[in-house]
């Protein structure tokens, strides 16, 4: 890369737990967050999801935010909090913010229909955030569905590898909401049961919900602040195939384009790459799709792989940084997180892996969203 980009501090909430000790605990653990739901007023109770452990109010006393802020918000604000936290940050001053979010503030609106909440688009939800960190010097959102929170990594890095910012910070968040669970479900795509990535049995995705934020950070900001990064963002691809709105192509194309970009970026080689941490959703669709994207790029002696979603469910726009940090986590701690619920292969997909200690240099981290809006990041010890 023309500039080294590093991570200073990163910060996540999910069903597996709010910050990176609960987090890590349940990772190494196997403990999946998936279950029925509870906090989400829904008449969709047929589908099992990943929800956070806690209602709005509780989310509210925990970040010290209004409650009447949107879930998305207040997740975020718990999880920029953290990592502003172990960067050694109090607030936005000086920091763009850039974060992922397709829902928004939707559950306002579910609780006010036909009243449409002043609340509820993408980008209230990010300047909600900003603002309780005493706001940002600008504010941007994106909303590419499941590739959002990858992206807005991008787009940090790219502010700094430009010279337009020395310090970023960037991810996403989603609630679930009523919307959401209607809206895949017409899709055909959620299961009853917990999710199986890669498995011959698969039948669907369960959704999940959480936030996570990573602080990006230039080496000369690193030296004048005196800090210690967490790791390296070496390298990161984006790639668009549009082969279908909702479908994967057969080939992977786009996710094959995402991992090459990422790689050639960082100046390594497929063989260098020690875990990839899948899209692995759970659909037939996806895992098959994304297999032969990786055999595409790995050939014949694939790294280990995993899928992380049958721990929170997919959380759709936030997942790219959600399991960026299960990444980072990995990388400092050496370990590879499980792919639960795995029991029986399939021909079309990898064999993933079934977890344990490791010691990593090089992780891969797959965010595929819809339209075939694909993003790989590469973190590196």
């Amino acid at each position: 890369m023309e500039t080294a980009i590093h991570i200073t501090g990163a910060g996540v909430v999910s069903a597996i737990g709010c910050g990176q000790g609960e987090t890590l605990d349940a990772l190494r653990r196997g403990l999946s967050g998936i279950g029925p739901v509870r906090y989400l007023r829904t008449s969709e109770t047929l589908f099992p999801a990943g929800e956070v452990k806690l209602s709005n109010a509780e989310l509210a006393a925990l970040s010290g935010a209004s409650p009447d802020l949107s879930r998305t918000s207040l997740m975020g604000i718990l999880a920029l909090r953290e990592a502003l936290e172990e960067a050694g940050l109090s607030s936005l001053e000086g920091i763009p913010l850039v974060s992922g979010t397709t829902v928004g503030g939707m559950d306002l609106t579910e609780q006010t229909f036909p009243a449409y909440s002043p609340l509820h688009d993408c980008g209230a939800s990010t300047e909600a955030i900003a603002a309780h960190f005493g706001g940002a010097p600008w504010a941007t959102t994106l909303s590419t569905a499941c590739s959002s929170a990858a992206n807005a990594v991008i787009f940090g890095a790219n502010l700094i590898r430009s010279g337009q910012a020395e310090m970023v910070a960037v991810g996403g968040s989603e609630s679930l909401s009523d919307f959401h669970l209607h809206g895949f479900g017409s899709l055909m795509i959620l299961d009853t049961a917990p999710c199986r990535p890669f498995d011959a049995t698969r039948a669907g995705l369960n959704l999940g919900e959480g936030a996570a934020f990573l602080i990006l950070e230039s080496g000369e900001s690193l030296r004048r602040r005196g800090v210690k990064p967490l790791a390296r963002l070496a390298g990161f691809g984006n790639a668009c195939d549009a082969f279908h709105q909702t479908a994967s192509s057969e080939n992977g194309e786009g996710a094959f384009l995402a991992m090459q970009k990422a790689l050639r970026m960082a100046g390594l080689r497929p063989e260098d790459i020690d875990y990839v941490n899948a899209h692995g959703t759970g659909t037939p669709n996806n895992d098959a799709s994304e297999s032969a994207a990786l055999r595409r790029i790995f050939g014949e002696i694939i790294p280990p792989v995993s899928s992380t979603k049958a721990f929170t469910g997919h959380t759709t726009s936030a997942s790219g940084t959600i399991e960026s940090v299960f990444c980072l986590l990995a990388l400092q701690q050496g370990f590879i997180p499980a792919n639960l619920n795995w029991q029986e292969p399939d021909s079309s997909c990898i064999v993933p892996s079934a977890g344990g200690a490791a010691s990593l240099q090089h992780i891969l981290c797959n965010a595929f969203g819809f339209g075939g809006n694909d993003s790989s990041l590469l973190f590196s010890r």
